[in-house]
């Protein structure tokens, strides 16, 4: 009898050097980041997947349950709350990822300078972070953000001016472990300067635990965004937002549950996929170090 043929199996997709590497990345990471990945598709797509206009108010279709023609039911506008969740992924994503970049630029520089330079700089610079910290983060977001008017940019200023400390107090604490290393001592005896030792050699070595610091964060800062909306101080209406939903929906809760529950899934939803992303970051650069 002759020899079985060997049975056709698929060929992996990628280069085996780069399959080997995403093999061996955390399964938090992978998950996280493809629902990341889906989510920013979903915000892209939003005009093509939306099945209607999001403020487009249909006075016959108020408080309209789930069905096949408004799968997420109607607000008491009349407004598909589908098509509203899926644009309010735009506003909410930045609220995320802005919220926390300039914070971690801001604070990952005055950590730098203060753990770097020490003596007056240092103490200057951590008692201001002492003061920032002497106040309950969300109390004195309102009170930034009350000074300055409702408003997406408020909010983002808000978060700059409070946000910063966390990552001023990390980066500084690896500037001042780092900043003895040989690789240190040696770049000041070579007489490079101050700018070249701090952020060509002490600072790529000291954002590990920014970075996955940063993801946690994204949670918590979409969660207060999500506040700030809900007590009409962040993003107003009748744009789409997830904070703004709820808070719409709050007064309907009893006899149209969905006009909140949705928009509240897809913060939990969303806040998870951050969460996965920082708890396999940590994880995969843990291994890396």
């Amino acid at each position: 009898m002759s020899a079985a043929l060997p049975v056709p199996t698929l060929a992996p997709l990628l280069p085996a050097s780069r399959s080997r590497r995403i093999a061996g990345l955390p399964a938090p990471l992978l998950a996280g980041a493809a629902m990341l990945a889906l989510f920013l598709a979903l915000a892209l797509l939003a005009p093509v997947v939306a099945p209607y206009d999001p403020i487009y108010q249909d006075a016959t279709a108020r408080l309209a349950p789930p069905s096949l023609a408004h799968p997420f039911g109607t607000d008491n506008y009349g407004r598909d709350i589908l098509s509203r969740v899926l644009f309010a992924i735009r506003i909410d994503l930045q609220l995320a990822v802005f919220g926390v970049a300039f914070p971690f630029v801001i604070g990952t520089m005055v950590g730098t300078v203060a753990g770097y330079f020490g003596g007056i700089v240092d103490t200057v610079f951590m008692r201001i972070v002492d003061v920032v910290l002497a106040f309950p983060f969300l109390v004195l977001m309102l009170a930034v953000i009350t000074i300055l008017g409702p408003g997406l940019q408020s909010f983002f200023i808000a978060m700059a001016l409070v946000g910063w400390v966390s990552y001023a107090r990390l980066v500084r604490a690896q500037i001042l472990v780092l900043k003895g290393s040989d690789f240190a001592v040696a770049a000041r005896s070579l007489g490079f300067s101050h700018a070249r030792i701090m952020f060509r050699h002490l600072l790529p070595n000291a954002l590990t635990a920014s970075i996955v610091f940063a993801m946690s964060d994204c949670v918590l800062v979409l969660l207060s965004g999500a506040a700030i909306s809900y007590l009409g101080l962040g993003v107003q209406p009748p744009a789409a937002e997830w904070g703004i939903m709820v808070a719409e929906g709050q007064g309907f809760i009893s006899r149209a549950w969905w006009i909140s529950a949705f928009p509240g899934l897809a913060i939990v939803t969303l806040a998870f996929a951050f969460s996965l992303v920082a708890d396999g970051l940590g994880e995969w650069l843990g291994r890396r170090a």
